[in-house]
């Protein structure tokens, strides 16, 4: 994927204000892709799990320090993503 992070994870970790930010991107975006810095003590997975659990969203893909969620937006002002069927 050619997509570039929007969110980065660093030592503070999973906060609530990530969560929140997070939660608001996945709203106006479905598809956000996210980096944990190497100065996290949290595991790219370990972040992925935690946010799939704070914000029902699904891993699309989790690769080194990088990590792919989506969720369906309610929004009906986007361009939704349209899955292959």
């Amino acid at each position: 994927m050619t997509m570039q992070p929007i969110v980065s994870i660093g030592k503070n970790g999973v906060t609530d204000s990530v969560i929140s930010e997070i939660d608001n991107l996945l709203e106006c975006k479905e598809l956000i892709k996210i980096s944990v810095l190497k100065n996290s003590d949290l595991s790219a997975k370990d972040v992925a799990e935690c946010l799939q659990e704070e914000t029902d969203a699904a891993i699309v893909q989790t690769v080194g320090s990088k990590i792919t969620l989506y969720r369906f937006s309610k929004k009906d002002d986007i361009k939704h993503i349209q899955l292959p069927q």
